[in-house]
């Protein structure tokens, strides 16, 4: 018979689950699984690529080596610039797990105790969103704003075109 829980015995956290979750239904649905990670210390990814403590990942299966979406934490080589790269990521530090296509996922509370005085309780009681991100706007595209809300400058062009590149097959 199962015990009832008490405030005391919540379990353990639901974030790893429901990414590995969003995680699975990206994939299966063939679209290219992202996440927003908040950056601090305990957070192993190329500081370079890091913009206001965030940086965005791609966790599809083409983009990573060795993924393991674990209950602590998010492992994976990547290559960024073509180096490869070893990714360590806490889960308590995924701020959000969206599909690129749609922007469709979920967001989550920035880690308490997060830099710049943001706290978990602080953000969810003014009912403001966490950080200005932004999973589904009105024109369904990913957006992650600045601290008031406003939105991100828009990402510069891939190449001379504007458009993203594309891979040609040749046989």
């Amino acid at each position: 018979m199962n015990k009832p829980l008490t405030p005391d015995s919540q379990g353990t956290s639901t974030r790893p689950y429901l990414i590995r979750a969003l995680h699975d239904w990206c994939t299966d649905n063939g679209f290219t699984p992202y996440v927003a990670v908040f950056v601090d210390a305990s957070v192993q990814v190329p500081m370079e690529y890091v913009k206001n403590n965030e940086i965005v990942l791609n966790v599809g299966f083409e983009a990573t080596t060795a993924l393991k979406l674990g209950n602590d934490f998010i492992e994976f080589k990547a290559r960024f610039g073509g180096t490869a790269r070893e990714i360590v990521v806490p889960v308590d530090h995924v701020v959000a797990i969206y599909a690129r296509e749609n922007g469709q996922g979920m967001a989550f509370p920035v880690p308490t105790g997060a830099a710049g005085g943001a706290t978990e309780e602080a953000a969810t009681s003014t009912g403001a969103p966490l950080r200005g991100l932004r999973l589904a706007s009105t024109d369904n595209e990913a957006t992650v704003g600045d601290e008031d809300g406003a939105p991100a400058d828009p990402p510069e062009p891939n190449g001379p075109s504007g458009a993203r590149p594309t891979l040609k097959r040749v046989k």
